[in-house]
């Protein structure tokens, strides 16, 4: 018999009732209902600074990880150890299997320029498949307005994972309909620290060989992969379609 927790009719409900819940209260409900089965997935952008001083200002004392994919600015490592001071937290880093020059040693060099899906996939998605089978929820910082491939996400969906384990999996995105502006207000009252690329043109922080200042009238995401038909490293696909 399926757990109750992962009831699809049940999770369509509870998704559509929080359209109109404050973050503490999704945040809530997840802490109540999942505990520490759930961590919260940041690569230190807006939103998920957001989510987690929300989380820790209410006494949701979730785990909390990383990817380290050996290619971070760093500004963004000098911002986790900011992250993890303010709070009094350890971020766990998951980290590829093989270094940077391990995998040029097999695939070539600079693979990022080759065989981006590759790159994503060895440093990003392997290390976040083995996370996400230790846990229940996956808490991110996505939003609709970041891209049109994020357009339509839910608050709350439910996954089938059959990559390491056949079981299910929720994935929460509590600021699915923040915009960008309310995201930078939040920022503003809580005096939040900041990546430093941010003041440089950066919206959208990933890998350094990946990664441009993103022009006026361009989506949060147009600075990923420049060149390639790609806007998405992998990490928020390769579970398919929400159940």
């Amino acid at each position: 018999m399926r757990d109750a927790r992962f009831d699809p009719e049940e999770i369509r409900r509870k998704s559509a009732s929080f359209e109109d819940a404050s973050l503490e209260e999704i945040l809530g409900w997840c802490w109540q209902t999942y505990g520490t089965r759930a961590a919260i997935g940041t690569s230190f952008q807006g939103a998920g600074l957001v989510v987690t001083d929300t989380a820790y200002r209410s006494g949701f004392n979730f785990p909390s990880f990383t990817l380290d994919t050996g290619l971070l600015f760093p500004e963004t490592l000098a911002l986790k150890s900011k992250i993890e001071q303010r709070f009094g937290i350890h971020i766990e880093s998951m980290v590829p299997e093989q270094t940077v020059e391990e995998q040029a040693a097999e695939h070539g060099p600079e693979l990022w320029n080759s065989n981006p899906d590759l790159c994503c996939a060895m440093r990003k998605v392997l290390p976040l498949q083995k996370k996400l089978a230790e846990l229940d929820v996956w808490i991110t910082g996505l939003r609709r307005q970041q891209s049109e491939t994020r357009e339509t996400i839910q608050i709350v969906e439910l996954y089938h994972f059959d990559v390491l384990r056949d079981r299910y999996i929720l994935k929460l995105n509590p600021l699915a309909n923040w915009s960008r502006e309310k995201v930078q207000a939040y920022l503003d009252e809580h005096d939040l620290p900041r990546n430093e690329l941010v003041s440089r043109g950066y919206r959208s922080i990933g890998c350094m060989p990946c990664t441009r200042p993103v022009g006026e009238g361009e989506n949060e995401r147009a600075g990923r992969w420049t060149g390639f038909n790609k806007s998405e490293c992998g990490i928020h696909t390769f579970l398919g379609s929400s159940i």
